[in-house]
This record gives structure tokens, sequence and C-alpha cells, in this order.
């Protein structure tokens, strides 16, 4: 059974539990459906503006599907948070992502 299996149901269910529905997108975007996980993604994105990881699965799928210009900023502030979180690998990875484009 895929991941995803597990929590569409739960999402289902519960459509405002945004942890569920985090799950949900990042089993999407791991099993290669990353443009179903963009939606999901950006739900979550929207729900907090301190969430970072939801931000980079987000601009990494836009960017999958040819959507650099819309994924540009919202990678940036996800560089912005992580630095500001002090996560290195994930701002490191960024700045990586950021300077190919």
């Amino acid at each position: 059974m895929k991941k995803s299996e597990i929590f569409l149901p739960k999402v289902e269910a519960k459509p405002d539990n945004m942890l569920f529905r985090f799950s949900l997108a990042q089993a999407l975007y791991e099993e290669g459906s990353t443009e179903a996980s963009i939606e999901h993604l950006q739900r979550c994105a929207d729900s907090r503006d301190d969430w970072m990881l939801p931000r980079i699965l987000l601009g990494k799928a836009m960017l999958q599907h040819g959507q650099a210009d819309a994924a540009k900023p919202i990678l940036e502030y996800s560089l912005k948070l992580a630095v500001e979180q002090h996560h290195d690998d994930p701002a490191e990875e960024l700045r990586e992502i950021l300077a190919d484009l």
C-alpha cells in the first residue's frame, strides 16, 4: 500500500487537518505524483507563515512542472525561513536551487 493511500482517507475525513494534508502531500511528492501534491502543499503553506517544509516541496514540485516564475518567490521565502529557523541543510539546498534559476 502506498503512503498516499493511508493519508487520503484521513484528509477526506478531516480536510482542515494540515498535518494529515502535509503527510498526504509529502507522500504524493515522494511517489512521483508531484502535480497532485501541489494543491495540498499550497494549502499547508497558506495555513502558516512560518511553515518551511511545505513551501520547499511546493517550490520543487512547481519547478518540475515548468512553473519556475511562480516557484522562485516561494523558494526565496523558504530560504528566509530556513535561515531564521537555523535549518542549515535546507538553506544550502535552497541556495543551490535558486542559483540554478
